[in-house]
């Protein structure tokens, strides 16, 4: 009897351990990013917003927090005119039915950091019409090979203009609404970062009931005819060869020289000499007008009324990068075990194309708080009929948004596919029909952050093709939505600390635009076919 006792106190503790010890794993297979003291300060505080004994207890040692909220997070209510689950099975089901065929690099390049001073060798410049401002023009190679963006075909929240997202929100800091003299626009946001605190852009909807605006269903892209091959060509003979030089293009910017002679970086005082020529864009909001398609007409194939936003920055020696950023009003989270978690009001995606002396290198992905990088023979290409140079064509993943390589399941995280991202041969996006333009420069961003005096950024520039594009914007460092709802809200919880609703993001100027490898992190491998990235990964 005593033998029996034992074993099952030995069982038990077992098993208490056994549980205790899953529950602290988990949280850290969830979160590849470990938390720092103040996030860990701000999660006590969030912990003790529950008005509930038994439910901070819970959270706080077991790990499962707002249990009493959990329940089914629809994409949309049944009469919004989203697709059904049928037609988001179909679809996917078509979308992995397909093949595709790539090419994988040989040899080692040697372009992947980038240079030290700026390119001196630029397209022409234009003057503005209204500011007299010296606009640098868009390059043509640039949108040459822009890339081509496959959104899910079940999707429910589609590309927004962030002219008006902004529109439906309001700001607050610490839970308290900041008094403006206006509404906000493009032309004052800039102005919040007066505003003592981090600043949320906060919905003025409830989003559970998916205003038409989070939807934005007037993005759909309209569709391409048949005039184009899509999925089989590797652009490996698109262009010449690197050039011979001992350039080093994956790894370098302008306070990181390559390994050879360059001419001699500008001192500050003539970067200063060249703004003040320049001038500040106007921030005075304008309308803006989506410039006309290769067609001259908003209808061509590809075509969404909502701008993507292009950011160029010059590296030096023939480096550029060219940013492109995608903005949709909101980001629906993946579900485990039919539970959701990670939405969040606000969603910024980008990809950057790395081109050396107007030859694409290489090609960076986001996804979720990392992202994959490409060479640039790997990615998929589409020929379109205006007989110019295949372009790259990338996938946006279903409500997350994340930006991938190939359609298909990308799971990530968890083991057995439990969270996965879903991509597939959507509507096609063209985002060089439709965009707003500019050119960056991060030496002067920093020189100007360490100077109090300065009332207006000079930093950001509109481009030549829209010159009367407002900049305050760009220089809003708080968050593009709602602060993480409380656990006192019902529509919040956590479990093993993933939340229903997570906080908005950072708007493109904390993408790491002064980066010098193609990644916007340190550790950076560039991938040279589809294969290869799907084995690897972005935590």
């Amino acid at each position: 009897m005593m033998v029996f006792t034992i074993r099952r106190v030995t069982t038990a503790t077992f098993f208490v351990g056994a549980l205790v010890f899953l529950l602290w794993l988990l949280p850290r297979l969830l979160n590849p990013t470990p938390p720092d003291a103040q996030e860990k300060e701000r999660d006590k505080h969030w912990v003790n917003t529950s008005p509930n004994w038994f439910d901070r207890q819970t959270c706080r040692w077991l790990g499962l927090c707002g249990i009493q909220h959990i329940r089914w997070d629809a994409p949309a209510l049944r009469d919004s005119g989203g697709p059904s689950t049928l037609h988001e099975l179909k679809m996917l089901a078509i979308g992995l039915s397909a093949s595709w065929t790539f090419t994988e690099k040989s040899g080692f390049s040697d372009w992947e950091t980038a240079p030290a001073t700026k390119d001196l060798r630029r397209d022409p410049q234009t003057v503005s019409a209204t500011g007299g401002q010296i606009l640098d023009k868009v390059p043509d190679y640039v949108l040459d090979h822009a890339p081509l963006v496959h959104l899910y075909s079940g999707e429910n929240f589609w590309p927004s203009d962030i002219t008006e997202h902004v529109r439906h929100l309001k700001p607050f800091v610490g839970g308290s609404l900041v008094n403006t003299s206006g509404l906000l626009d493009l032309g004052n946001l800039g102005d919040l970062m007066k505003v003592n605190g981090t600043v949320f852009l906060t919905s003025d909807d409830d989003v559970e009931q998916r205003p038409e605006w989070l939807h934005n269903r007037a993005g759909v892209p309209n569709p391409f005819q048949d005039d184009g091959q899509d999925g089989n060509q590797d652009g490996s003979d698109d262009h010449p060869a690197r050039p011979e030089d001992g350039t080093s293009w994956w790894d370098a910017d302008r306070d990181h020289p390559p390994h050879r002679i360059i001419p001699p970086k500008k001192s500050s005082s003539d970067r200063h000499r060249g703004l003040r020529r320049r001038g500040a864009a106007s921030n005075e909001q304008r309308p803006i007008v989506p410039p006309a398609s290769e067609d001259g007409m908003p209808d061509a194939g590809g075509f969404s009324n909502a701008p993507a936003v292009l950011v160029l920055v010059d590296k030096g020696a023939g480096i550029i990068d060219a940013f492109w950023f995608f903005f949709y009003s909101y980001n629906l989270g993946q579900t485990v075990l039919k539970i959701r978690f990670g939405n969040h009001v606000g969603d910024w995606e980008h990809c950057m194309v790395r081109f050396q002396h107007g030859i694409p290198r290489a090609m960076f992905l986001s996804e979720h708080a990392g992202g994959k990088a490409y060479m640039w023979k790997a990615l998929e290409k589409r020929a379109l009929k205006d007989g110019k140079h295949a372009r790259p064509v990338i996938y946006s993943a279903v409500g997350s948004h994340a930006m991938y390589a190939s359609p298909g399941l990308h799971p990530y995280v968890l083991p057995f596919k439990l969270l996965k991202d879903i991509t597939d041969k959507g509507p096609l996006w063209d985002p060089a029909l439709n965009h707003f333009a500019y050119w960056y420069d991060y030496e002067v961003d920093r020189d100007e952050a360490g100077n109090s005096t300065i009332q207006e950024r000079s930093s950001l520039s509109p481009a030549a093709s829209n010159p009367d594009l407002p900049t305050s914007w760009f220089h809003f460092e708080g968050s593009w939505g709602d602060d993480i709802y409380p656990l006192s809200d019902q529509r919040q919880w956590r479990l093993f600390g993933e939340y229903h609703y997570i906080t908005g993001p950072l708007g493109p100027k904390a993408k790491w635009l002064d980066r010098r490898k193609v990644c916007q992190t340190e550790k950076c491998l560039i991938v040279d076919s589809i294969a290869a990235g799907k084995k690897s990964a972005w935590y």
